[in-house]
């Protein structure tokens, strides 16, 4: 079994004297999706950040984080001027790659995420789904170590979520990718993490993990309700999200 790295230890972050992180301690496998939930505005994307080398922590340590980074935004950022596959090959082209390796590997992402048909279009005539494609297969050129997504998937049809959800775990499974997934949306959590952290309303503390007992091919719609149920029972989860509504 691989071991864990650790990528964060003990940080503790501010924003002049606004406390937005405190005392998280954070480590991943290759090939594991960690998920991260908590109310919004509490910090997670900062952590993304911090982990992205974005921001240096007030205080604690960055752990063994990957030199090969790759961060996927809820809103596709592409170039309005390049092609599906000139937008793919970005990474691969700051990397110094010639063009007919990096064009070939462009081509076959833009396959592997249903765009074959798509590969000289332009973003503007692109869906919301197909850009966030782009997005995906753009990150997926870098072959990164590590992943981060920030909501990927939130503004996408369910079809469409469901689709990219299942290609980018059989992606970070088959490359051994580790992913650090930012969500709102607990039942994603539960289909795609293999664990789950509930981060506390600002400053943000790690006040929940949970493990999934199942490989992802096994979590049916069954699994994943009952699941739902039992976490909207906890009390931090539910302290959390405020879903006494009190």
């Amino acid at each position: 079994m691989t071991a864990s790295q650790s990528l964060l230890h003990q940080i503790s972050h501010y924003y002049g004297s606004r406390l937005v992180l405190d005392d998280i301690t954070l480590s991943a496998k290759p090939g594991e999706v960690v998920a991260l939930m908590g109310p919004s505005g509490c910090g997670k994307t900062t952590l993304l950040n911090l982990l992205a080398g974005v921001l240096a922590p007030t205080m604690g340590e960055i752990g063994v984080v990957p030199r090969d980074i790759a961060y996927v935004f809820q809103e596709p950022c592409l170039f309005p001027w390049y092609t599906v596959t000139e937008n793919i090959a970005l990474g691969l082209t700051a990397q110094g790659m010639g063009p007919r390796r990096r064009h070939q590997i462009a081509r076959g992402l833009a396959e592997t995420v249903g765009l074959a048909t798509a590969a000289q279009l332009y973003p503007d005539q692109l869906s919301g789904g197909m850009k966030q494609r782009v997005n995906l297969a753009r990150a997926f050129a870098v072959t990164p170590q590590l992943l981060l997504l920030d909501e990927p998937f939130g503004s996408l049809d369910m079809g469409t979520r469901q689709q990219l959800q299942q290609l980018l775990i059989h992606w970070v499974q088959q490359h051994h990718t580790t992913a650090i997934l930012v969500t709102h949306d607990l039942a994603e959590a539960v289909i795609m993490g293999d664990r789950l952290l509930v981060l506390s309303p600002s400053p943000a503390r790690i006040v929940y993990q949970w493990q999934s007992d199942r490989p992802h091919l096994n979590r049916d719609p069954a699994y994943v309700y009952q699941t739902l149920s039992e976490l909207q029972t906890i009390p931090t989860i539910a302290a959390s999200f405020n879903l006494h509504g009190n």
